[in-house]
């Protein structure tokens, strides 16, 4: 299972390369976005880590690195050495609550002895002589227990040479406490006491952390559904029943009615129909039978089902999904990175401002105490909380978003990669067109028995005459066909039966009139008309005289106008791009309304005309399905890949629709802009209150305890800005 499973161990490799590798790593001990960049420059000096990307949101770390030059354990001995831990094993769930019941505790205490010593502290009527030391008494479990992780963390990185923003919380809460004590030891009638400052700003952080780790919990939740679609156990054709886990390709496994499907294997016996709907969105069943495909954690809601595994454990569709997933919550936009490097910088000079604006207040004759308060309030409003927070919370929710709607997205870089795009190219077969063959129009002389024709053509194995032969059996309403009593297929040209001691010729028109076959002008002028609507079409004789014409088309899939319709409302031009024939592909783009049309193209050719369109100047995106476009959705700035297609495209992509309709390319698009967007505000936001608040904080403008409270605030409120990302109903709402 991947790296959010709760039984297996963090590391997760991605796909290897011989030369780099990527792994998954859970990370211990961060408490701002500050320690995150910390570990990452750690891990980035380790010798043979190319690129390390620690995510203060999902408390990961995303490596990669050469796997001849170093190894799991030298990377663990990195972090270590600077304070933070990477676990062996970890359950992610049980890690939540763990710190959910920590963090609640903690709060609970500060809450509980705050609120009195808030009361006492600002409202004169209860304050009675000696009061600030029943103060001291209840502000000191606050900052000693219930802030002990901001010390304790504090203190590790001092120890290490570095400074994050546990360190200003610490240095403010200790400065206003220390000097209270100070003050109260001395005269508290000379000096004002600062107890309920340092107990507010503990406790208003808390609060803010404790929302935080709700939020953060909350847009993880996709992850955790798509968890629970698996099934934990499988029951074998002998009666036994085994973990999934311990399946292999070409067991076969009994599904009763009601149960979901172990892992992804094909039909060998049974019928029945089977909710699709956690990978296609679609609520109506499929109906299975003996050859068809299953993917784990679909639901069979019909008859009893043998299958036969064909990809377990990591390989399977859902496991994909949730690797994804996670994998994209777990990476970096380029502008986190921008983020990660002001961090860096920021926590020492912030501590220079609090420095200076305490010397100079003591300079310019302010009292000490107000000097001291003026350094509380800098270091406690700037700390950036919210600042780390803007990016890593909006992927979250979105990529998690994106996953409820069937689309995942590979990397936190794609959503930089939609902002530009202004051209998108789409494949035709299997993307705009369902790549099945079937039966468009059947052209007929009067009295024509269609049964014959059937017949002949039911006996054949050629995609076109299955295609026939299915239209026909729904056009006869079930009637039972006659016997065949010889049959021919004539490779290239058609096929040749005996049915009812008539002879059936069905084929092309040239064959057919080499055997004799006479055609009325009437079915000349129908096989023209059907051949320049793009369809491919065939003549049916019977004893040697034409009867009908039999059309079949790859049929547009439903979503398909409105697609093309989705595009040009985003503001894309849309291009068609096809190893079809020019006839075929103009009536397709005509049909949905696709603005230019690139048709006969060669599989590598289409990354030439993606490679073209980029040296133009185009920022160039690129939907398709098949092998034969992998090569081209590499070229594009943005992949977007049709999950239902071949598994190569899958991996090429930078964005996946699970359920194989091109409406959702649409989505996609329209939520990660609306994504880039939300971290674009909340990037603003957050510069925005640090650049005004501090100058504020140093002049005594801003009391600590309000500063504490705005500090929390903005965190909050960059979250709940992201946590809208939830609401994204599609294209249409963005």
């Amino acid at each position: 299972m991947p790296a959010m499973s709760a039984d297996t161990a963090p590391p997760v490799p991605s796909a290897p390369t011989p030369a780099r590798t990527a792994i998954t790593l859970p990370v211990e001990g961060m408490t701002c976005a500050a320690c995150a960049t910390r570990i990452g420059r750690a891990l980035g000096r380790v010798e043979g880590v190319e690129q390390a990307d620690v995510n203060y949101a999902t408390h990961r770390a995303v490596v990669t690195y050469d796997p001849g030059r170093v190894d799991l354990q030298a990377m663990r001995t990195k972090v270590e050495s600077i304070g933070y831990a990477i676990p062996d094993v970890v359950d992610d769930e049980a890690a939540y609550r763990d710190r959910d019941r920590k963090l609640l505790r903690s709060l609970f205490t500060a809450a509980i002895l705050t609120v009195p010593l808030l009361l006492i502290s600002m409202l004169m009527p209860l304050q009675f002589e000696g009061w600030e030391w029943l103060a001291a008494a209840l502000a000191t479990p606050v900052i000693v227990w219930s802030g002990r992780e901001f010390h304790r963390n504090a203190a590790i990185n001092l120890r290490h040479g570095s400074v994050t923003m546990d360190t200003l919380v610490s240095m403010g809460t200790l400065v206003a406490f220390g000097w209270s004590l100070a003050a109260l030891t001395l005269d508290p009638a000379d000096y004002h006491v600062y107890f309920e400052v340092a107990a507010v700003i503990v406790t208003v952080i808390l609060l803010g952390r404790w929302f935080e780790h709700r939020a953060k919990g909350r847009s993880s939740q996709a992850i955790r559904r798509l968890l629970e679609l698996g099934t934990k156990t499988a029951r074998l054709e002998d009666g036994r029943e085994v973990a999934v886990e311990a399946l292999a390709v070409g067991d076969r496994f009994v599904v009763r009615p009601g149960e979901r499907i172990a892992t992804d294997g094909v039909v060998v016996t049974g019928e029945s129909a089977v909710d699709t709907s956690m990978v296609t969105g679609e609520p109506v069943p499929v109906d299975v039978a003996p050859g068809d495909g299953l993917v784990g954690g679909t639901v069979n809601e019909g008859g009893r089902l043998i299958v036969e595994a064909t990809r377990v454990g990591a390989q399977t569709v859902l496991a994909r999904i949730i690797e994804q997933v996670a994998q994209a919550q777990g990476g970096k936009a380029p502008v986190e990175r921008l983020v990660d490097r002001v961090s860096a910088v920021f926590v020492p000079i912030v501590l220079l401002i609090a420095a200076g604006a305490f010397t100079l207040a003591l300079l310019t004759g302010v009292p000490i105490g107000d000097a001291v308060t003026r350094a509380v309030a800098v270091l406690v409003i700037a700390c950036p909380c919210a600042l780390g927070l803007a990016t890593p919370t909006a992927i979250m929710v979105g990529t998690g978003r994106g996953a409820s709607l069937g689309v995942l997205v590979k990397g936190a870089e794609t959503l930089e990669a939609t902002k530009r795009i202004d051209t998108i190219i789409t494949d035709k077969t299997g993307t705009i067109t369902r790549g099945e063959m079937s039966l468009a129009d059947v052209i007929a002389a009067d009295g024509v028995d269609l049964r014959p024709i059937a017949a002949a053509e039911d006996a054949s194995e050629h995609p076109v005459a299955r295609a026939i032969a299915a239209g026909l059996r729904a056009r006869l309403d079930g009637a039972p066909l006659p016997r065949v009593s010889a049959f021919a297929n004539v490779p290239g040209r058609g096929v040749r039966a005996t049915v009812d001691e008539h002879e059936v010729l069905v084929g092309r028109r040239g064959w057919l009139s080499s055997e004799g076959a006479v055609s009325s002008d009437h079915l000349v002028e129908a096989l023209q008309a059907q051949e320049s609507r793009g369809r491919t079409s065939v003549v049916a004789a019977i004893d040697g005289v034409a009867v009908a014409v039999l059309s079949v088309e790859d049929t547009l899939k439903d979503g398909a106008s409105a697609a093309v319709a989705a595009f040009h409302d985003l503001g894309l031009r849309v291009l068609l791009v096809t190893g079809d024939n020019p006839t075929t592909a103009g009536v397709v783009a005509e049909t949905v309304g696709i603005d230019e049309v690139i048709a006969g193209v060669l599989p590598g050719d289409k990354a030439d005309v993606v490679a073209r369109l980029q040296s133009e100047g185009h920022t160039v995106a690129f939907l398709g399905d098949g092998i034969n476009d992998a090569p081209a959705l590499a070229q594009a700035d943005l992949g977007i890949a049709i999950g239902t297609g071949s598994d190569i495209a899958i991996e090429t992509g930078d964005i996946t629709l699970v359920s194989g309709d091109p409406r959702a390319a649409a989505d996609a698009v329209a939520l990660s802009r609306r994504t880039l967007g939300t971290i674009r505000s909340n990037l603003v936001w957050a510069f925005l209150y640090n650049v005004a608040a501090i100058p504020l904080a140093a002049a005594g403008a801003l009391n600590p305890m309000i500063a504490a409270a705005a500090m929390g605030f903005s965190s909050v409120s960059v979250v709940a800005n992201s946590l809208r990302l939830r609401r994204f109903r599609g294209w249409r709402a963005a």
